[in-house]
């Protein structure tokens, strides 16, 4: 730009001065003719006053010097006349010559054209590098305001010339390239859900609480997809092309339980209209096709039982494999650490006061997970001593989990006697809930305050104390499922008494109705026959009651012990004893531990209770998506950072390894219910069967031509399946030694 106006300037020095010549000209032209006219008056003067020496003199005189003003007169005319000519012709001249110095700017050389656009080029590179320039920032925004205004102006000029139209046309289309490649990822960034909440508490509370979240919007977006699978391929098409309700047994409230199927007590137990709706196993019938499109329903709820471990576990080990990429990728990143932090932190191009303090607060954080690393890595202590203390804190825990694991036995077998009894109270209908939510209330807090005295590093300390509550919730949940397969036992025996009954009952009344008329006997109304216990139904009510229990049970947490807690301490300090923020009870931190396993053990509850319960997984995509705004705003508002503020490791995958061993530990009960025990005979979609696994024999037998039935039996061969099992076994290890030796030879590098 710089250039062009230089070569703008020399073209036109040249014609400023001629119009400064010509300017002067025009202001002595006029100044000569008032001279000579001054001169002509004062001659006049002198003239009248020598008239009275000697009028004789003065006429010869005056005669004389008239015709000589007259001559002068006529000779300044005649100048100015010729002067006025030369000016007219000199404006001519430089009007003709800006003409073509116009044309000349419209039409620029080509080696203008490439000057031209050697400077566009050279202003976009300094557009794309303005960031790292050490400049202060009214400096780069007045440069970076120069250099976008030239390049809108000349990138487009230089489309004028001939031929270059294309050109002009392809930069147009870069640009706008470009621009829609921003906004397209300004609107990926948009919506990634939460993403603003989560930064924002990263930024006050470390990346470790914010990691927390993160696994928390993970799991909702697994949620969301089995929530999906389930809703619509079991229940959708069940209650759109299934038989309605009231239509038969299974589907109609028992008589003795209509009177109170809508008290709010019974609803809140899930007994009544609950209990024979799409929400449990039992409402679902064992039809082999239902509706127009002759669906197989039995076959689509097996099948999706299936997919949601199978589709979990993919999900899961994707996660693994991606986390472990990331953590390998990275690289040391160890060297000059706080130099890095205190040079290269903070962002110049931030304009919004409230992201200023974000990344003031994220800085902040950042230098105290250094320095907690660097005092770790430095630290001095009594190894035998540490040892001990260690063994100690070991041996109470271990104690601890005894103690808890005889507890909830001991409450389920005496929850199956009250559950006999008629007029059992709220208490006695929900003991096992309680106990469960109590001890994970109360033991992670007892095992944090036992970790105290092994003083292992934060990072480390919270994997120690993820293991412990893991085992905690693990064991209850495993005594949990003990008692209650002692309690399905019962009730299968109780099962074989009833089918007898209901077959008698179904006898008598067609009987009866025989001997008193020849005609057809009227249909038994469903809500008078016999029922059978249904025990998947039994179990779907206990998981869906745990998990709800533990869902109340969180939100009370966070409302006393956090937000009513900040709001005593904040109020009550100025007219307390002692200080209460840096005393007792002080601001609460956040329990990412507590938490993670929470989250883990719930999302274990609804793998296991989603064969029996279909509805339980929308019941957990609620809870999540509450629990995101719920604890994000009781994390800004009653939370404090932790004392010592620790980084969370690069990859996520403890998180995900417990979350791959509750997957499999949740697995193992459906898969022996699925595998041993006969379903109920008159609920749910495989009832009349021997085993549930007999809806594949039966759909392969009836719905695929006979050479494939053939094949699936052979493939069902024990002597095929155990070598199969071997060669995984020994791929599998082949594959993790492949990986030993890349990570070997990746840390030599």
């Amino acid at each position: 730009r710089e250039i062009v106006r230089a070569n703008r300037l020399e073209r036109n020095k040249p014609q400023k001065n001629e119009e400064e010549n010509e300017s002067k000209e025009e202001d002595d032209c006029p100044q000569q003719s008032r001279a000579s006219r001054r001169k002509n008056h004062r001659m006049k003067k002198s003239d009248g006053k020598k008239e009275g020496e000697g009028r004789e003199r003065g006429k010869k005189a005056s005669s004389k010097d008239e015709k000589e003003s007259e001559n002068k007169e006529k000779k300044t005319n005649t100048k100015g006349k010729e002067e006025e000519n030369k000016q007219k012709k000199g404006r001519k001249n430089s009007a003709s010559s800006n003409s073509s110095n116009s044309s000349d700017e419209e039409s620029l050389s080509e080696e203008e054209l490439a000057m031209l656009m050697e400077e566009v080029e050279q202003k976009k590179k300094l557009i794309s590098t303005m960031r790292n320039k050490p400049w202060r920032m009214i400096k780069k925004l007045s440069v970076l305001r120069e250099a976008q205004a030239f390049v809108e102006k000349f990138e487009g000029a230089l489309g004028k010339g001939k031929g270059k139209k294309l050109y002009a046309y392809k930069m147009m289309m870069a640009k706008k390239w470009v621009k829609f490649k921003r906004d397209f990822d300004n609107f990926k960034t948009q919506c990634i859900p939460w993403e603003m909440k989560i930064k924002e508490v990263e930024s006050h509370f470390g990346s470790s609480v914010a990691s927390y979240f993160i696994f928390l919007r993970w799991m909702y977006g697994v949620n969301l997809v089995l929530f999906g699978l389930i809703f619509g391929l079991v229940i959708i098409p069940e209650v759109l092309m299934g038989m309605p309700y009231g239509s038969m047994p299974r589907k109609t409230v028992p008589r003795a339980e209509q009177a109170t199927a809508m008290d709010f007590s019974v609803l809140w137990d899930f007994e009544g209209y609950i209990k024979y709706s799409a929400l449990f196993y039992g409402y679902y019938n064992n039809q082999r096709t239902i509706g127009w499109l002759k669906y197989r329903l039995p076959m689509a709820y097996f099948m999706v039982g299936i997919s949601v471990f199978g589709y979990s576990l993919m999900v899961v080990i994707r996660s693994m494999a991606r986390n472990a990429n990331e953590s390998t990728a990275d690289g040391d990143d160890d060297n000059f650490v706080f130099s890095w932090k205190m040079f290269t932190s903070w962002d110049y191009l931030i304009g919004n006061p409230e992201t200023a303090d974000n990344k003031f607060a994220s800085i902040t954080t950042s230098f105290k997970e250094s320095i907690v690393d660097e005092q770790e890595s430095n630290k001095d202590e009594n190894i035998h001593l540490r040892r001990f203390l260690r063994v100690l804190a070991n041996v109470l825990i271990i104690c601890c989990l005894c103690g808890s694991g005889y507890l909830i036995y001991f409450v389920v077998k005496r929850s199956q006697t009250f559950s006999k009894m008629q007029n059992a109270g709220w208490y006695e209908r929900n003991e096992v809930e309680i106990v469960m939510s109590l001890l994970g209330m109360f033991c992670p807090p007892l095992f944090e305050t036992i970790a105290t005295l092994e003083n292992y590093h934060p990072r480390i300390g919270l994997k120690w104390q993820l293991g412990r509550i893991f085992a905690l919730f693990l064991g209850n949940l495993y005594t949990f499922l003990l008692a209650l397969m002692d309690d399905v036992n019962e009730k299968l025996a109780e099962e074989d008494v009833v089918k007898n009954i209901t077959r008698w009952t179904l006898f008598g009344h067609y009987n009866s109705s025989m001997e008193n008329s020849t005609a057809t006997p009227p249909p038994l109304d469903p809500a008078d026959v016999p029922r059978g216990p249904c025990w998947e139904t039994t179990v779907g009510i206990e998981i869906v009651r745990l998990t709800v229990s533990d869902i109340l049970v969180t939100f009370v947490t966070i409302l006393v012990g956090d937000f009513i807690r900040a709001c005593f301490v904040r109020f009550m300090n100025y007219c307390w004893c002692w200080d209460l923020e840096a005393g007792f009870p002080s601001y609460a931190e956040f329990d990412i531990s507590g938490n993670v396993l929470g989250l883990v053990f719930n999302q274990g509850m609804i793998w296991m209770g989603s064969f029996y319960a279909p509805g339980l997984v929308g019941i957990n995509v609620l809870r999540l998506l509450t629990s995101m705004y719920f604890q994000c705003w009781a994390v800004m508002s009653s939370n404090v950072p932790h004392a010592r503020v620790f980084k969370a490791s690069k990859s996520n995958n403890f998180y995900m390894g417990l979350l791959l061993l509750i997957l499999f530990l949740s697995l193992l009960p459906v898969a022996y219910t699925i595998m041993s025990l006969p379903p109920s005979f008159d609920c749910g979609p495989f009832s009349g069967k021997k085993r549930m696994y007999d809806v594949i024999q039966e759909t392969i037998e009836l719905d695929f031509p006979l050479f494939v039935a053939k094949i699936f039996g052979y493939v069902a061969n024990p002597g095929l399946i155990i070598p199969a099992i071997l060669l995984m076994v020994a791929f599998k290890n082949y594959t993790f030694q492949k990986y030993e030796e890349y990570l070997f030879f990746y840390s030599c590098e």
